[in-house]
């Protein structure tokens, strides 16, 4: 017997968007499903010929290739590009109410207040590298749902209450026998609530929740580091009918700094020195991230690159009292644009100059000599 078309066994058309296609579904599963027509044969098939439907159409690829190849996408190696080679539906039924239902093939009970469990909330701060270093308070804005107030977060009308699921009896979960297997998911008609709302509030429409703009002061502590994210509990979305609030989480950008390079802990950055002070030596002031100042030595004869460490002067580990390093680089420049007396000392220096004074070019011209003669 040939397979029915999808659009048909669900009642939608081609056009149907996702949660046409979602709301047909659900119908269906309600009507058809074993646990209400026990000993119905007939009613066990119509409920997996649409959960079939269900499961092709509601996936965006899969419903692309059965909209192009029709049945024979699923069939004998897929009819065309992009099937799925012998597709066996009863290997695939825990998906349909993974996608659904929310849980995976006979899967274990889950509670009621995890099903009606507020989102998680994202919200990206920019800081500089100055307030991760000292850690700072600051007052967000973001869009959110909290909790209805006429309610009190149950979704009844004020003076009434819900009443228990007629289609799971109040369990919020639902079993029926598919062959060997026994699979266990929430129940359709109250998504696991195990409660209907008769009276629903005005207010809310029964959700139990409303949205609204949020104001929220929060604590950036001291070491954070880009990429850093900070977990708020509970400062997500409330909950559906008396659910846990989800959470909300901080992803933390730091600035890049002018000066300052960061890695992990340690700070480093290049410092510019004059050919006679890095010849005579001399000794300068540089920059720290507290804002102050700290003098480092250049001895005679530095060369250009050269580091130098100052213990304790770079960021604050997020755990602990301690804190990094900065590292110092030395880089020689060579000046431009000389004047005339400039020049002249510099003509002189050359003649009066010895191998022993650049022993670095010394051995990099016995190499090249021994290079050349080879």
């Amino acid at each position: 017997m040939a397979k029915r078309d999808y659009y048909e066994v669900l009642g939608v058309n081609k056009s149907a968007s996702a949660d046409q296609i979602k709301s047909a579904y659900r119908k269906l599963a309600v009507k058809f499903h074993p646990d209400k027509n026990k000993g119905d044969k007939g009613a066990e098939e119509k409920f997996k010929e649409a959960s079939e439907a269900y499961h092709v159409l509601s996936n965006s690829e899969r419903k692309q290739n059965y909209d192009n190849f029709g049945h024979s996408a699923f069939e004998n190696g897929g009819g065309g590009r992009g099937g799925f080679g012998n597709f066996d539906f009863s290997n695939h039924f825990s998906d349909i109410f993974e996608d659904f239902f929310g849980e995976g093939f006979g899967g274990g009970r889950r509670s009621r207040r995890s099903n009606n469990r507020g989102s998680d909330l994202r919200y990206d701060l920019s800081i500089s590298l100055e307030e991760a270093f000292s850690g700072k308070k600051q007052d967000i804005k973001f869009s959110t749902s909290e909790k209805c107030n006429t309610c009190s977060g149950s979704g009844s009308k004020p003076g009434h209450q819900a009443g228990a699921c007629t289609m799971c009896g109040g369990q919020g979960q639902i079993r029926s026998s598919q062959g060997f297997f026994t699979v266990q998911q929430t129940c359709p008609q109250c998504a696991g609530a195990g409660e209907e709302i008769t009276h629903p509030c005005p207010d809310c429409n029964g959700q139990g929740k409303k949205q609204t703009s949020k104001r929220l002061s929060v604590t950036i502590p001291k070491g954070v580091d880009d990429g850093t994210r900070i977990r708020l509990s509970g400062k997500g979305e409330a909950g559906s009918r008396g659910g846990n609030s989800g959470d909300l989480y901080l992803f933390i950008n730091v600035h890049s700094h002018e000066l300052f390079k960061r890695s992990d802990e340690n700070l480093f950055f290049e410092c510019p020195v004059s050919i006679a002070d890095a010849a005579l030596g001399t000794s300068i002031e540089i920059p720290t991230i507290d804002g102050g100042k700290a003098k480092i030595k250049i001895p005679a004869g530095t060369q250009s690159g050269k580091q130098f460490r100052l213990k304790g002067k770079g960021m604050p580990y997020m755990r602990g009292n301690d804190f990094g390093d900065l590292y110092i680089q030395v880089n020689t420049e060579v000046p431009i644009s000389l004047n005339k007396e400039q020049k002249e000392l510099l003509e002189k220096f050359r003649e009066i100059e010895n191998e022993k004074s650049n022993p670095s070019i010394k051995k990099f011209f016995q190499k090249a000599k021994s290079f050349w003669k080879n």
